[in-house]
């Protein structure tokens, strides 16, 4: 074995979330601990990515102070390193086994120190953090390193960086290089603090296979005004790409005695799939999280293609499925399906073995009786949020059944909902059966995780993936076989080259197609795949090498969760050997701390699993559902009180993991609202109170404000009173790519959602009162009103404001504007800047006014009126007092011209 390459640095491709070096004090002490200098340097070559943070800080103080090293990484990523610099002595971190680290462990752990240095903090993050003492005027510097192999998911390589440096830094730099030998085929950021400000701080340069983004902002961008000393920076930098891809053999990318090989062919069309949903009907998945699971199914359902065939599964004490066997994904059974799905309820146990083998004899007795689709793919997909406790409870029984029911014929992906389920349960039953495991965490976006991952596994391209090389050529190569291949994802193979191997390496990938077998060949040069990464301001040399460790940990790692103790014990002493010769803090290994002498001696720095008792349970949480409070009216002898005014009780549903108890009704008056009411009736002995004038009414923000065609600084405020479809197309502008539509609700007298959709780049932005949610390609992210949001990609940028005002313009479209409004006749509005923009073919109800408008005299009594002739109709328009909510709450009163559509 090699020993590991001297730490460099380098650039190019993939999922990567470098993070925060933040320093903590207290509110009493805070600036004691100055964070004098911040930087991070991320280089990504060959998807392999190697991050450095380092942050310099001055005791500032005339006394010892805390300072506090914060950093957050990827789950994925793999510490390599971790120092402090103290008064020019080095303090390193030493990578040991997990058992030659346990006493030390132990015995922090038994003085009640703080010995786990490392916490999951979220879906995709882990946090790092080390204190150490520093005396008055001394400097300290640390730094840490991590690496991760990056993984293509639904099309883009996604590299977060997390900025939160709690204070004013006056050397802030960060660094991040990508180079990428198939060159860069797109390339986005995205921020949730940036601001138009801040905005300059941030420069993007980019060639056919390189690109560099640097945020360095000045003391002054980063503070909040010039009379807060607090730093407005605070949040993610994120950066999306993708790679050109071709329909071929993949792209093997050689440096330094090793190859890897990325497959990801395009151009292949997807394989019809027969899937059958099980979906977990239980007691515990009531509320929230059986209304995300049928709003999530019915989007899913919504995707299917004809060719496909599918059935649904719903289970809680005993399993029900919908039809008696798979039937085609037609538009009539794609609608019956989504009323069943609507329809499902939570209440009862937890049966998983009887719901997976009745879903496994479903998909036998199809495929026994030829009623699928040649070629097909069969899975299934189980979303659960709890352990079995019904039927078969044992989880190992389970597995086993599950394993025998299947026999390798299908794919089983196993959803885990929320913190209480046992994840490590779900995880090798889906290994054990071809597919993998996912955690959906409980929140507002639970909806969209699941579709993310269905669409992460709706489009299968090949089957049996098998990839060959010469045996004289290649040694020691990774995983080379897969079951299923995606559109979307990408397959990566690495290897060794033997010391006498060809100048040229071979490589022949074989797969199938419903109706054939397919074979890519391609060749790569040695010599000239060197060449490409000798650009030493790009690339962390070595990185090869260290790329072929990491895949093959994490393989061993995962094969240890589906093996007999037997084997699992010979996979565990190669993936141990591996972490400590190339210094990565595994779940076999862990880093000890060291720190100067009369503090703490040593601290354990150890990597979280996603089934271990350190996993953050922050996120579970106790609730308490309430009833649909009853419609029926509250009468006293004399006086009728309408039904939605009060109601005598309410009633609160406890949490079904809670023990069962009855909750006391709740009477009205202790709400202490209008008349009081006891036991159903009015108290008869309030006061008699003379009548006062209403006061008046307020004036309105209208549904729409738009700025009029060919007049300076004058406006068109539009109301809807009357419209014969909910569904409205607002805008259209085929030459701008652009469309908007909304759902308006004449009851409510506002938009429920208004959706913008834009060609090119192809994205679609849904917004209700709840949520903005950003649709790109197959993912989904959904961001909340007011927070910050600064998105640059290719043609569009968008962004949001705390006000809530979310904009997305481009220098030749028109800006469109959407904010929840809160004042007034609250709801979603929407708003257009750089009207001159459009096009003369731009529609719609509200596209109409901007061709051909025609003005006609104002009225011969009363010059606050004139008719207002688009598109053949006319439309009477008058001079009134509106609210403007363009620039957010409260508004400012305009004079506008009014019209009702």
């Amino acid at each position: 074995m090699k020993p590991p390459a001297p730490a460099h640095a380098c650039g190019i491709v993939l999922v990567l979330l470098p993070l925060l070096a933040v320093l903590q004090t207290t509110r009493a002490q805070k600036n004691a601990i100055d964070i004098y200098s911040l930087t991070v340097d991320s280089r990504v070559s060959s998807r392999f990515a190697h991050t450095v943070i380092t942050s310099r800080v001055v005791n500032r103080a005339d006394s010892m102070q805390e300072a506090t090293f914060q950093m957050e990484l990827p789950k994925k990523a793999f510490i390599t390193n971790f120092s402090m610099i103290i008064d020019g002595v080095t303090y390193p971190g030493n990578i040991k086994q997990k058992d030659a680290a346990q006493k030390q462990y132990s015995a922090a752990v038994a003085r009640g120190e703080s010995a786990g240095l490392v916490k999951a903090t979220g879906r995709k993050m882990e946090q790092f953090q080390v204190s150490v003492s520093v005396a008055p005027s001394a400097k300290v510097t640390f730094e840490l390193v991590y690496e991760e192999l990056l993984k293509r998911r639904l099309g883009v390589y996604e590299l977060l960086l997390k900025v939160q440096p709690r204070q004013l830094v006056k050397h802030l730099q960060m660094d991040i290089h990508i180079f990428e030998p198939q060159g860069i085929s797109f390339l986005e950021t995205e921020s949730t603090f940036m601001t138009n400000e801040l905005a300059d701080a941030l420069t993007i340069s980019q060639n056919q296979t390189k690109a560099h983004i640097r945020f360095k902002p000045t003391l002054s961008q980063q503070q909040k005004s010039a009379e807060q000393q607090d730093t407005v920076v605070d949040g993610n930098l994120i950066i999306r790409y993708d790679v050109n891809r071709t329909l071929s053999g993949g792209s093997i990318q050689i440096e330094n005695g090793y190859f890897v090989h990325y497959f990801a062919p395009e151009g292949l069309s997807m394989i019809p799939k027969n899937v059958i949903f099980v979906i977990d009907t239980s007691g515990s998945m009531m509320g929230t999280k059986i209304r995300q699971t049928r709003e999530a199914l019915i989007k899913i359902l919504e995707d299917l293609r004809p060719e496909d065939h599918f059935n649904l599964i719903s289970f809680s004490r005993e399993a029900t499925q919908w039809k008696p066997s798979l039937v085609p994904a037609s538009t009539q059974n794609v609608e019956e399906a989504k009323k069943y799905a609507n329809s499902i309820k939570a209440q009862g146990g937890t049966n998983i073995n009887d719901a997976m083998l009745m879903a496994v004899q479903l998909l036998d007795t199809a495929t026994r009786e030829e009623q699928l689709p040649s070629g097909s793919v069969s899975l299934f997909l189980l979303l659960t949020d709890g352990d079995p406790t019904v039927g078969e409870t044992n989880p190992t029984k389970i597995q086993k059944n599950v394993q025998e029911a299947i026999g390798g014929q299908y794919s089983l992906f196993c959803l885990g909902f929320g913190f209480d389920v046992s994840y490590a349960f779900l995880e090798k039953l889906a290994l054990d059966n071809g597919g993998l495991a996912r955690r959906i965490y409980e929140d507002s976006d639970s909806a969209l995780q699941l579709q993310d991952f269905y669409q992460e596994v709706a489009n299968p391209l090949l089957t049996a993936v098998t990839f060959e090389y010469p045996s004289n050529a290649v040694e020691e190569v990774t995983q080379d076989n897969f079951r299923l291949f995606f559109k979307g994802s990408e397959m990566v193979v690495a290897g060794k080259l033997r010391a006498q191997s060809p100048e040229g390496l071979s490589a022949k990938v074989r797969g199938q197609l419903p109706t054939e077998n397919i074979t890519f060949q391609m060749e790569s040069q040695v010599a000239k795949q060197e060449e490409e990464f000798q650009k030493p301001k790009y690339i962390f040399h070595g990185f090869m090498e260290r790329l072929w460790a990491y895949l093959t940990i994490h393989q061993l790692l995962e094969r240890m969760v589906s093996v007999s103790d037997a084997d699992k014990q010979a996979l565990e002493t190669q993936a141990l050997g591996l972490s400590l010769n190339y210094s990565f803090v595994t779940p076999l290994t862990s880093m000890v701390v060291t720190k100067p002498e009369g503090q703490e001696q040593s601290q354990v720095a150890e990597k979280p699993v996603e089934n271990g008792v350190n996993f953050s349970k922050a996120g579970v949480s106790l609730y308490a559902r309430v009833h649909d409070l009853p419609s029926k009216t509250v009468v006293s002898p004399k006086f009728p009180v309408p039904s939605n005014y009060l109601y005598p009780f309410y009633q609160l549903d406890p949490d079904p993991r809670l023990p069962s108890r009855k909750a006391n009704p709740v009477l009205a008056s202790s709400f202490s609202v209008g008349p009081t009411i006891l036991d159903g009736y009015l108290d008869e002995t309030m006061e008699e109170t003379s009548p006062t004038a209403p006061p008046p009414a307020p004036i309105q923000a209208p549904t729409v404000i738009l700025p009029l065609p060919g007049q300076s600084g004058d406006q068109l405020c539009v109301d809807i009173k009357r419209t014969p479809e909910p569904l409205l197309l607002l805008l259209s502008d085929p030459d701008q790519g652009l469309e908007v539509t909304g759902e308006y609700k004449m009851e409510k007298a506002q938009f429920s959602w208004i959706e913008v959709t834009f060609k090119n780049p192809q994205m679609q932005v849904h917004v209700s009162p709840e949520h903005v949610v950003v649709t790109r390609g197959r993912r989904s992210s959904e961001y909340k009103w007011k927070e910050t949001l600064f998105v640059v990609m290719p043609g569009l940028t968008m962004t949001m404001d705390k006000a809530g005002l979310l904009l997305l313009s481009s220098p030749d479209k028109v800006t469109i504007g959407l904010l929840s409004w809160e004042g007034p006749g609250e709801g979603l509005r929407l708003l257009l800047r750089d009207t001159d923009r459009f096009s003369s073919h731009v529609d719609g109800i509200l596209g109409r006014f901007y061709q051909g408008v025609l003005w006609g005299p104002p009225d011969t009594t009363d010059d606050s009126k004139r008719t207002l002739r688009a598109r053949g109709f006319d439309f009477d328009a008058t001079r009134e007092l509106k609210l403007d909510y363009q620039e957010g709450t409260p508004g400012t009163e305009i004079s506008c011209w009014s019209v009702t559509l």
